[in-house]
């Protein structure tokens, strides 16, 4: 059940005890995973365990005042969510509370316990037209009309995947143009079933899908370090682990707003109240890059900040990932961003000390590498089954205590996603954006996404980055004898890898978020530009074997220009990039 719709509940639980957020019952009519409504202000709570008489429950809101020989109402339906249009622009709790109806409902922004609300609006008429006509024989999840969601967004209306038996069809007897609320029928079939815009579905059970299919097409990010060495592909993991103040909000948040995906589903996972304010207030304001309508037509919002009930928490997540598959069904490309796993991790902690689990590693319970597999693996490229395709890419920040990268719920990630961005403090204290270290991170898609960028950029992509990763590699191992006895005890050739590495490191790796060309870089310019510090390397080291100091080699007019490449205009590239090259060229062999 959705929990905001009229159901049918029953006062056959009584209150046991209560430790925080876990309330056990005596007498509850109950099955794991129930929705009931706790005490007599009936707050929502969530059955997760049941020894006999007693049932546990986890609440989702704050039990102080809550005492035993309260009532528990039991509604004998999962934790489940509404699924239909309206979704998009809005901002919900953990368990799909819309925050603005809410506080219109307090009349303030302190919200009071007990209060509900549906999460979508059920009295709001949408512009229905039929993509099917009376006769026509549809199966489950087949679309049967279309309506306009938002300036950027066709909500397609989708036959229930359990309105019929898989591989079961049934003739349209009746359907119609119009306006109509979400909870009216738009569509009739021939087995019974009504076909409405709204649709309610367990938020611990996954829609149904034909095939999990390998992804070849990457989520382009904007990010020339994402894109240029460690991309992501649509329908992938990715991990973005790092300290405090390293920047996994910010990355996460230009991911949010220039990843070529359709759909951003963004939770904020127990994230701190000022930083998920920010994201409220820029959100909607922020134009979309691909559209340009406002970036919130294509985003949903779930807001679950660190002050909020703990148990909420655990919840948020599959809210989250719902909401994903339920567009991802549609045929659309979805980008869901968890920020923060780890703090999902931690509610589960919590939970699990109050149940009196036996704890596994660092107090975390024993199926915590379960519970992340599970939520990863809910993301991946599908062949849908109405047909389409469509995917769920899935970016978790992770959050480990001081940047230690062993500790549990990053080492569990790494086991499960396939992409690892590792955020380094020492790169944010130097304000070098994205603060990634190049040296830690990796990609496992790189192989399978190649075709694609030598079909859509360059032909020789993959050997341009491997030329980087090489530099950066070498760079990396002279920078310790460096320390040891000082950059002019190389050899001259050594000398000059530096320089390019500091090219490389400064023009293409590091971007200016606040800058309003070098905030996005799209693949091309990506490739062109790493191609003119490679211009620059080959020209640099044949001057250098034809005996030109590294002095006058690295003094040349030009080389400076290379570190405006990323803030030329996308259009003016091509010519900026052809002249410069030419430069270097000409002034490098100039000198010998």
């Amino acid at each position: 059940m959705s929990q905001a719709t009229d159901t049918t509940v029953r006062e056959d639980g009584v209150i046991e005890s209560v430790s925080g957020p876990v309330v056990t019952a005596t007498d509850l009519d109950a099955k794991m995973n129930d929705v009931v409504y706790v005490g007599d202000e009936g707050l929502m709570g969530e059955v997760i365990e049941i020894e006999g008489n007693i049932t546990t429950i986890q609440v989702y809101e704050e039990t102080s005042g809550v005492s035993p020989g309260e009532p528990v109402e039991g509604t004998g339906a999962p934790l489940s969510v509404d699924l239909g249009p309206g979704m998009l622009d809005s901002i919900y709790d953990g368990v799909q509370r819309p925050l603005d109806v809410l506080e219109e409902k307090m009349g303030s922004a302190f919200l009071d316990r007990g209060v509900d609300a549906p999460g979508i609006d059920l009295e709001k008429t949408w512009e229905f037209t039929p993509d099917v006509e009376e006769g026509n024989e549809v199966g489950r999840g087949d679309v049967v009309g279309i309506v306009p969601e938002t300036a950027s967004i066709d909500h397609k209306v989708m036959v229930p995947p359990d309105a019929l038996e898989e591989g079961e069809t049934a003739e349209i007897t009746a359907i119609e143009s119009g306006n109509f609320t979400v909870e009216e029928t738009v569509a009739e079939l021939s087995n019974g079933a009504d076909v409405k815009m709204r649709q309610e579905w367990p938020v611990r059970e996954e829609r149904p899908t034909v095939d999990k299919q390998t992804p070849t097409e990457p989520l382009t990010s904007g990010q020339r370090i994402l894109d240029g060495l460690f991309p992501l592909a649509k329908g992938g993991t990715a991990a973005i682990p790092g300290p405090f103040g390293s920047g996994k909000t910010v990355t996460q948040q230009s991911l949010a707003k220039f990843a070529d995906a359709d759909i951003v589903v963004y939770i904020g996972c127990g994230e701190r109240g000022n930083e998920m304010t920010e994201v409220i207030d820029d959100f909607p304001d922020l134009p979309d890059p691909q559209t340009g309508n406002p970036l919130m037509d294509r985003t949903c919002l779930i807001a679950n900040t660190s002050n909020m009930p703990v148990a909420a928490r655990e919840s948020c997540v599959y809210t989250g990932i719902t909401i994903a598959e339920f567009y991802r069904d549609m045929g659309y490309d979805v980008a869901l961003m968890a920020d923060s796993t780890s703090r999902w991790a931690e509610a589960m902690r919590e939970i699990s000390s109050r149940l009196e689990e036996m704890p596994g590693e660092e107090g975390y319970p024993a199926y915590l590498a379960a519970r992340l597999s599970a939520f990863y693996e809910r993301a991946g490229y599908f062949e849908n089954i109405n047909g389409t395709e469509g995917s769920i890419s899935v970016i978790g920040a992770v959050s480990p205590p001081g940047g230690d990268f062993s500790e549990p719920v990053t080492q569990n990630t790494l086991r499960i996603v396939k992409t690892f961005w590792a955020l380094d403090s020492d790169l944010a204290n130097k304000r070098h954006f994205p603060a990634i270290n190049w040296n830690d991170s990796y990609s496992l898609y790189r192989d399978q996404l190649d075709p694609w960028f030598h079909d859509n950029v360059a032909d020789d992509w993959a050997e341009q980055r491997q030329w980087a990763i090489d530099t950066l590699d070498e760079e990396g191992e002279l920078q310790e004898i460096v320390q040891l006895v000082g950059k002019d005890a190389l050899p001259e050739d050594q000398q000059l890898t530096l320089e390019v590495a500091k090219f490389l490191k400064e023009a293409w790796l590091q971007q200016n978020a606040l800058h309003d060309v070098d905030r996005y870089c799209p693949p091309e310019k990506t490739y062109a530009l790493l191609g003119a510090i490679k211009t620059f390397s080959d020209e640099a080291f044949d001057a250098l074997e034809s005996g030109v100091p590294i002095d006058e080699i690295t003094d040349i007019d030009a080389a400076p220009r290379l570190n405006r490449i990323s803030t030329t205009p996308d259009d003016e590239v091509d010519e900026f990039v052809d002249e410069l090259e030419a430069d270097i060229t000409e002034q490098l062999r100039a000198l010998y």
